[in-house]
């Protein structure tokens, strides 16, 4: 019997990474200079935005990160709603009182941010946010499925990313990958030996009325 689902957040439940790209654009140009490109943007990613911004910016992070929060609830006009199928997929595990979480890289400010542009904020029971110093998906998890009180075996982590599909192995759930956000290597996240990965999010759905 299916214990819950996890979900990441950028790429899986919506396209961010226009907005991300936007707001971070916008704030390193201003505070470091000069305009960086979307390769050396999304290099940086790993740890949350308040994590980066304190890395890059000691004496002046608290104003950067003000800044990139400002930019990134100004851009989400870029993506106003979620993926196709993604409240229709919450709609379907509310009905069958299977629990939902959200495990992302994120800082919890811009994760609410989106969650709550796309009014999807309360159709999870947690929503767990990156780590300042690097991604700590693995622990997340692991204390979602805690709080759960489950087996890890009966839990499906769905992410976009190869680092997903690793860190749901080590925290002992099902990893299934996303493969349906704009540019996201499918070949990759297959080379990374998911239990499935989904072209759509209909297809995932249907998935899971089997588990």
């Amino acid at each position: 019997m299916l214990g819950g689902v996890i979900f990441d957040l950028d790429g899986t439940l919506g396209d961010t990474l226009p907005v991300c790209f936007a707001a971070f654009g916008a704030t390193t140009a201003r505070f470091l200079g000069p305009e960086h490109t979307e390769d050396e943007l999304r290099a940086m990613f790993g740890p949350t935005e308040e994590g980066i911004l304190a890395s890059l910016l000691a004496d002046t992070s608290e104003q950067a990160l003000d800044h990139f929060l400002d930019g990134y609830r100004f851009h989400h006009h870029l993506t106003p709603r979620p993926f196709d199928g993604i409240v229709d997929l919450l709609d379907r595990l509310d009905a069958r009182d299977i629990p939902a979480a959200v495990v992302t890289g994120k800082g919890p400010r811009s994760a609410r941010i989106s969650l709550d542009a796309w009014g999807i904020t309360d159709r999870f029971d947690r929503v767990e946010p990156g780590g300042d110093h690097g991604s700590i998906k693995r622990e997340r998890m692991a204390a979602v499925v805690s709080g759960w009180e489950v087996d890890p075996g009966s839990v499906v982590s769905m992410g976009d990313a190869v680092t997903d599909i690793t860190a749901a192995r080590h925290a002992g759930v099902i990893p299934v990958a996303a493969a349906w956000s704009p540019g996201t290597d499918a070949a990759a996240l297959r080379a990374g030996d998911p239990d499935a990965v989904f072209d759509d999010v209909a297809s995932f759905a249907a998935w899971l009325e089997h588990h």
